[in-house]
């Protein structure tokens, strides 16, 4: 397909390795020339390597068959992630390394995860755009006359480290944006 259809979310190849498009930035050209230019943001699948495309609107990127199942956490075996599928209870495991820093968000059970298959292997793991963590450690509230309310550190149940507002005490549960790695209120 040419490089003016290409939408976020499409799995394209390029020079023998598949990415997953993140992000599209388009450029007007400049001059009488007419030629608009993308830069494409995208991750390597399996193994999520970021890499930059500049492709002019009539270039052309060939799309990757992928196939999304929906899928829950299961559990861990060794150091790989194992999920089911959503309607027939197919494991899917994936490596640590696949998995990268995302297993910060993973919790027993999570649901709402999209596993990408390609060639009937699984490659990839979508998260939801947000989790409900348990925070275990986090110093507690300073006690003091300021009226700005600082954020401090908190460690969460998955081992991870973000920062919340001063009144977020542990044991407490809190959504944690999946995307950005931000607190997003409490759970």
């Amino acid at each position: 397909m040419k490089a003016s259809e290409v939408k976020k979310g499409n799995v394209v190849e390029h020079n023998g390795t598949v990415y997953q498009i993140r992000d599209i930035e388009r450029s007007a050209a400049q001059g009488r020339s007419g030629n608009v230019t993308f830069r494409f943001i995208m991750y390597s699948v399996p193994g999520g390597s970021k890499f930059d495309l500049s492709l002019r609107s009539e270039d052309e990127l060939k799309e990757v068959e992928l196939i999304r199942r929906e899928a829950t956490f299961s559990y861990k075996d060794g150091e790989a992630f194992v999920f089911l599928d959503k309607d027939d209870y197919t494991p899917y495991q994936l490596d640590a390394d696949v998995i990268g820093e995302n297993a910060g968000y993973i919790t027993d059970g999570l649901e709402g995860c999209y596993v990408q298959i390609i060639d009937d292997q699984p490659v990839a793991v979508l998260l939801p755009a947000s989790v409900v963590l348990q925070v275990v450690e986090t110093p507690p509230e300073l006690k003091g006359g300021t009226a700005t309310k600082r954020p401090k550190p908190a460690r969460l149940n998955t081992g991870i480290e973000i920062q919340v507002p001063e009144y977020i005490s542990n044991g407490e549960k809190i959504w944690v944006s999946t995307v950005t790695g931000e607190f997003g209120g409490r759970a």
